[in-house]
């Protein structure tokens, strides 16, 4: 189901990751360049993961009957939510404020801000799919039971999407940009 959302299939390219070989993942946190801004957005980083898949994990108990539907419909609310927002949000940030420091110390990597970039766009659109399926079935939910449990079939895929693209996205974004920040001693 992951092929009804455009995702980008393919590798950041290998010479977006040239610093990466100088400053690997292991070594961030001892690196004295690696500062408590870094710190706050890889842990807003973690939670996002963390929310996804929460969403999907409660989506799968409803499905399997483990959890009611009007607790779902309000964890959808909630999790959901606060997924799609604080997404939207971080991602404008980064779009507006955060690549272009980054491009403007070392425009070398500016392709890869620009996958990154283009993944943003990409996954407006999941988000756009995801909140339309989650807000039918939390209406449903109070008028129409049956009809609510056939639309939480729609948001399993959504969820799936959101996860896996955000384990790609992620992961992709922080190898490009923690060691250009690293390498160039920025975000102190």
């Amino acid at each position: 189901m992951l092929d009804t959302y455009k995702m980008r299939d393919h590798d950041m390219p290998k010479e977006m990751r040239v610093l990466l070989e100088t400053y690997p993942r292991e070594a961030w946190d001892a690196h004295p360049g690696f500062k408590e801004k870094t710190r706050h957005w890889l842990a807003a980083h973690s939670a996002f993961r963390q929310i996804a898949e929460q969403v999907r994990l409660d989506t799968e108990a409803v499905i399997n009957k483990d959890i009611a539907l009007d607790s779902y419909a309000g964890r959808l609310s909630y999790f959901g939510g606060n997924l799609v927002g604080s997404l939207h949000g971080h991602h404008g940030w980064e779009d507006h404020s955060y690549f272009p420091e980054l491009s403007a110390a070392d425009p070398r990597f500016d392709a890869g801000l620009e996958l990154l970039e283009q993944d943003h766009a990409d996954l407006d659109q999941v988000l756009d799919d995801i909140t339309r399926k989650a807000n039918r079935v939390i209406k449903l939910s109070t008028l129409d039971e049956t009809q609510a449990m056939e639309e939480v079939g729609a948001v399993l895929p959504a969820a799936e999407a959101i996860e896996a693209f955000l384990e790609r996205h992620l992961a992709d974004e922080e190898e490009l940009a923690v060691p250009i920040i690293l390498h160039h001693r920025l975000r102190g």
